[in-house]
């Protein structure tokens, strides 16, 4: 391994959804494909749900089996999910014993969310993890984390900004939406000009922004919202308006790679096909021009996932297929 340059330099990065289940037999597919994609990679986003139950030590050992020796030379930058944290005998909602004695993260956020709130300077670009899940249950860490937000985004002097936490700001499953995060933490991003928000949860994928684009310049003022997963837990697709790529039943895996004022997004699936892409440079007012390079040639899988198909009455197949419909419809409008 190697420590990052002090002074501006190209860098890449994984980024992964949540991972959460089978992690010895089908979540390894996701970690070693995407090191066969990039053994270069500076490091790994893992954007919560690592593991399913948090103190399990069977299933920490699975998360370690799947990576193996790829830990050891590419470091780890990991937000906590709703599954990182259990109950103790008074109810009280603790973060997994294993979470501290895992990782090493830096320790400069605010009191009592060392190593879960945080941020890291990488060769001109700053990676924020939230704690979404003590956002939403705290008011107390809310504000603590929004106050803290804000000072960090304020004071930053690197050109690229990338947030990552585990509950979405916007959905991208049936029936979900984190109303309390979006307003809280949305203004803050597009005063801020974040460029990406790296999220999971949701168990389908979406990228979008809540921003227009322009047909013509293709300019936003605000983040990219990307909801992910790597594991095989698959949920159904919500296909709200912010979103322009999505996906159903479908392993992925995200590399990012970032030079000067180029940032070049892909999203694989573990058999190693390109699903989705896009590419943002910056302009000197720090807005982004925004390129949609999701490839033609694959078409987006929108299918209802087999497991959660069996859960549906037929007046839920009539309401997905209706916003399926819709989803398209507004698709090849925005064309």
């Amino acid at each position: 391994f190697k420590t990052a340059s002090s002074e501006p330099q190209p860098l890449s990065f994984v980024y992964f959804g949540d991972a959460q289940n089978n992690l010895k037999s089908m979540w390894s597919r996701a970690i070693r494909g995407a090191y066969g994609k990039m053994p270069e990679a500076n490091f790994m986003i893992h954007a919560g749900d690592l593991i399913n139950r948090a103190n399990s030590d069977q299933e920490w050992g699975e998360w370690f089996y799947a990576g193996g020796w790829v830990y050891g030379s590419t470091p780890s930058v990991a937000t906590p999910g709703n599954h990182e944290y259990y109950r103790d005998e008074e109810r009280t909602s603790l973060l997994s014993r294993h979470w501290q004695p895992t990782f090493t993260l830096p320790e400069n956020g605010p009191e009592g969310s060392q190593e879960t709130v945080y941020y890291t300077d990488y060769q001109d670009t700053r990676i924020i993890s939230l704690n979404s899940i003590s956002l939403q249950i705290s008011p107390e860490d809310s504000a603590a984390q929004v106050n803290w937000l804000r000072e960090v985004l304020a004071n930053n002097d690197q050109k690229w900004t990338v947030v990552t936490m585990h509950y979405p700001i916007y959905s991208s499953v049936r029936g979900r939406d984190n109303e309390n995060l979006r307003n809280a933490l949305q203004p803050i991003f597009e005063e801020y000009k974040v460029d990406l928000v790296l999220q999971g949860h949701d168990h389908t994928y979406g990228r979008g922004t809540n921003l227009p684009i322009g047909s013509k310049t293709k300019t936003i003022g605000g983040p990219i919202y990307v909801v992910s997963v790597s594991g095989p837990k698959m949920y159904d697709l919500g296909l709200e308006e912010w979103m322009q790529r999505a996906a159903s039943n479908t392993q992925l895996y995200q590399l990012i790679k970032i030079e000067d004022n180029k940032l070049k997004y892909e999203a694989y699936m573990v058999t190693g096909e390109l699903y989705d892409a896009f590419e943002l440079k910056k302009q000197a007012n720090g807005r982004n021009l925004f390129a949609d390079l999701a490839p033609a040639s694959v078409e987006e899988r929108l299918e209802i996932p087999e497991l959660r198909k069996k859960e549906f009455t037929e007046e839920d197949i009539l309401r997905y297929e209706g916003r399926l419909r819709e989803y398209k419809k507004r698709k090849k409008k925005n064309k």
